[in-house]
């Protein structure tokens, strides 16, 4: 019979098996359609965001790396003073302790162990301060991770399916260790560069204001220029971060796919592949680091210049007795002190710009927001029991794209098992993802027993909703702890339990290990039907008021899929069960059978009834018996 387009809809929330935690700082406020389209089209990056913008706001995201700061700043201006120490030190050795020409041998000695006593204490607070700076670094930035990795499991399947995996993983694993360098090396030497810079400055001015102005006259054109070139660097490096985020993406995806790829003889297109990626990877930084190497020997020159004519003005104001020789070999020292932090400088940019490039790719992550939102604690708390669900005037359409589902209303009553057929790109994944809250739709709603399916909070929704997914993704680790993502809690006993009422004990017996088995990474180790039956029993553990399996049997052979038929009739009695079928047998045994046919619902009803009508099914059935006799 057709679907009648006055017909309640009916929705279910779907949710993956086993129950995921909330995630820290999750968005509750449910999104817009438009918002949901927006941040499916990608993540964002916020190139226009200046780098003390950028800094501050990751800042403001990890809160750890303020606490006892100034602490850390008090250890770092201890730090800082006691280098001026030996320049003091030399300076009055020579005016006083030789002032005579006969040396104060007491005086001097006096000076020296000042000196040693002072440098010993800058040293012990470098190493303080370094202490808890790696300390505080190291808490904000695994703060940074944690957040930018929940927030990935927050975001859409569109926005993730944006980007490519590996991609996605080097923003919250290598552009937060850049970010890391440079919190722990470059932003210690900003500290510490600064105050050298201004301790220098203020001691050579009271030793000669002569010498101090033309040393800032060398490097003041210099200075004036660094932003410029920071500028140029900010941008080399977003373009470094990218590509080797694509880089990484490359390499991830050939070994993923290393049976495939040897499968088809494609090792040298795919090396091929991975070497543009390098190549591409290597000139960028390449670029980067051909600013950097045109401003350091500037630092060099600049400085060259500025120690040539404070000698030749050192001595011209020596013999004008409008400088001791003391004070004039304490100044070359002190313009040692005043260099170093600028020759560092192109050092610490060049660090710096490559942690404000990751700064932006991780803070992109975060300030995406998820366009399925959990309403949170608002949300509501869904009652255990068979769920009903409906579906009313449903649209969904991907970001760019036509509609994929159109004005869809059904209704599906509690207990009943119903089977989602048609062609592909009819729209029953779509549909399927909806079902199980994946993505929302654009126009309409879908309800489980009358509750919007975005005001149900995520805990209560997984909780009572459990979807098999196609191909069965298996962690690495053994059989016993891939079931127990179903329920956490159950014990071996229980997952025993589960395997037996399914039918599969004797397959468990005939492992190796049995619940001991490793699986191997994405359950390598077992074959694809395998898989299908470790989730099928995650599942069936999990004890969902609404099961969902998207072609759940489709990589099982004929004799297990016999089996787990028997098995499923009892998994699916008493609940709601939903599966998105390519199978005759999966139709048959279905209470209901939806049928779409270019992002419509065309049809519905009975197996029996719907293969003696005309129409889409009765061609998909007549396809199904001719393929099963071939």
């Amino acid at each position: 019979m057709s679907a009648q387009a006055g017909s309640t809809a009916g929705s279910t929330a779907g949710s993956t098996a086993g129950s995921t935690e909330e995630s820290t700082g999750r968005l509750e406020a449910r999104p817009t359609a438009q918002a949901g389209a927006a941040a499916g089209q990608g993540l964002r990056v916020d190139g226009d965001r200046s780098a003390l913008a950028t800094i501050r706001h990751g800042l403001s995201l990890t809160p750890e790396f303020r606490k006892g700061l100034l602490g850390t700043l008090a250890l770092a201006v201890v730090a800082t003073v006691g280098k001026i120490i030996v320049p003091i030190a030399v300076q009055q050795t020579i005016d006083t302790g030789l002032k005579t020409g006969t040396p104060d041998i007491p005086y001097i000695v006096r000076a020296v162990l000042i000196c040693a006593a002072a440098v010993v204490l800058t040293a012990l607070a470098a190493y303080v301060m370094n202490v808890r700076l790696y300390k505080a670094t190291e808490s904000s930035l695994a703060t940074l991770r944690v957040r930018g990795f929940r927030h990935v499991h927050d975001l859409s399947v569109l926005t993730q399916n944006s980007e490519r995996r590996g991609a996605l993983v080097s923003r919250v694993t290598n552009d937060v260790d850049q970010i890391s360098t440079f919190m722990q090396w470059g932003g210690l030497m900003i500290i510490v560069s600064l105050g050298q810079l201004f301790v220098a400055s203020v001691l050579m001015f009271v030793y000669s204001w002569q010498l101090t102005l033309l040393v800032w006259v060398c490097f003041i054109p210099l200075m004036i220029a660094l932003p410029r070139f920071q500028r140029l660097l900010s941008r080399a490096y977003t373009a470094v971060r990218e590509r080797t985020g694509d880089m990484l993406a490359a390499v991830s995806e050939s070994v993923v796919g290393a049976t495939v790829i040897r499968a088809y003889a494609s090792e040298r297109r795919t090396a091929e592949r991975v070497d543009t990626a390098v190549d591409a990877n290597k000139a960028a930084q390449v670029r980067a680091q051909t600013i950097v190497g045109f401003v350091f020997p500037l630092t060099e020159i600049v400085a060259a210049v500025a120690i040539a004519g404070i000698v030749l003005l050192g001595v011209r104001l020596g013999l004008s007795h409008d400088i001791t020789a003391g004070r004039l070999v304490a100044f070359l020292f002190l313009v040692t002190l005043f260099v170093s932090p600028l020759q560092t400088a192109t050092e610490v940019l060049n660090e710096a710009q490559n942690a404000v490039a990751g700064w932006r790719r991780i803070l992109g992550v975060l300030d995406t927001p998820p366009d399925v939102a959990d309403p949170g604690e608002r949300g509501a708390e869904l009652p255990r029991g068979p769920i009903s669900v409906a579906f009313e005037d449903v649209e969904f359409a991907y970001p760019g794209g036509a509609p994929v589902l159109r004005g869809v209303n059904v209704e599906i009553p509690p207990r009943s098992r119903v089977a989602v057929v048609g062609e592909t790109g009819s729209g029953k994944t779509t549909f399927a993802k909806l079902l199980t809250r994946l993505m929302d739709p654009v126009a309409g709603r879908v309800t489980v027993d009358g509750y919007d399916l975005r005001d149900v909070r995520f805990s209560s929704l997984r909780e009572r909703i459990v979807m098999v997914p196609q191909d069965g993704f298996l962690f690495d680790g053994t059989l016993e702890e891939n079931i127990r993502y179903g329920k956490p809690s159950a014990t071996r006993d229980e997952i025993r339990l589960a395997l037996t009422e399914l039918g599969l004990a004797d397959w468990l017996e005939g492992l190796p290990a049995g619940l001991e088995t490793p699986v191997g990474q994405r359950g390598e180790s077992l074959s694809a039907g395998e898989r299908q039956l470790v989730a099928l029993a995650r599942a069936y553990l999990a004890d969902p008021d609404l099961l969902l399996l998207d072609e759940a049997t489709s990589a099982v052979d004929p004799a297990t899929e016999v089996r787990l038929a028997r098995a499923l009739e009892g998994v699916t009695r008493g609940r709601t069960a939903v599966s998105i079928a390519h199978r005759l047998s999966t139709a048959e045994n279905a209470d209901e059978v939806l049928v779409f046919d270019a992002g419509r619902l065309v049809q519905r009803g009975p197996h029996a009834e719907l293969v003696k009508e005309p129409g889409v099914y009765a061609d998909l059935h007549a396809s199904w018996v001719s393929a099963a006799r071939s």
